[in-house]
């Protein structure tokens, strides 16, 4: 794999960005319906980002966006004064909120999530240093930590 944003087991690491490809569901952005605080969204990503404004009329404009990575996009481009004020302080919580709610309502992505066992899982993400590992590589990878959180979690008997 000499692609670096190539997905797949490299030794004992699965890398994610992309939504296509063995390890797409991983994402965010993967197409796939969820409830969530009693709303359905088109991904998991729709869900996160719909949480991060101050106004409701703004998060209905963010998930009604074409598709999920230009709700993320326009998320992102968000002016300070529209996001909520403890948004640094929830977002990681809601995010596992949302992981949560995407594996528990789909068996079957929950036991692809399953079947990577111990490996590492690493949203290999240039541009994101927080949920992913960011240009250096040396990025929290937050999104790869709630992973393997939740991976934990339903490998329990």
């Amino acid at each position: 794999m000499s692609d670096p944003q190539s997905e797949g087991l490299n030794g004992d690491a699965v890398r994610f960005y992309r939504v296509t490809g063995e390890y797409g569901f991983l994402s965010n952005l993967f197409p796939r319906e969820i409830g969530f605080e009693g709303k359905t969204f088109r991904s998991s990503e729709d869900a996160y980002q719909y949480g991060k404004p101050r106004d409701r009329a703004v998060a209905e404009w963010l998930i009604a966006a074409p598709n999920p990575r230009l709700c993320a996009l326009a998320a992102h481009a968000l002016l300070r004064y529209d996001v909520r004020s403890d948004w640094n302080d929830i977002k990681v919580q809601r995010m596992r909120d949302v992981l949560r709610a995407k594996f528990n309502q789909h068996r079957d992505l929950a036991q692809k999530l399953i079947a990577t066992g111990k490996a590492t899982l690493i949203e290999d993400s240039k541009t994101d240093a927080f949920w992913g590992i960011g240009r250096r590589g040396n990025g929290k990878n937050m999104l790869g930590v709630l992973l393997m959180e939740l991976r934990s979690e339903l490998q329990r008997p």
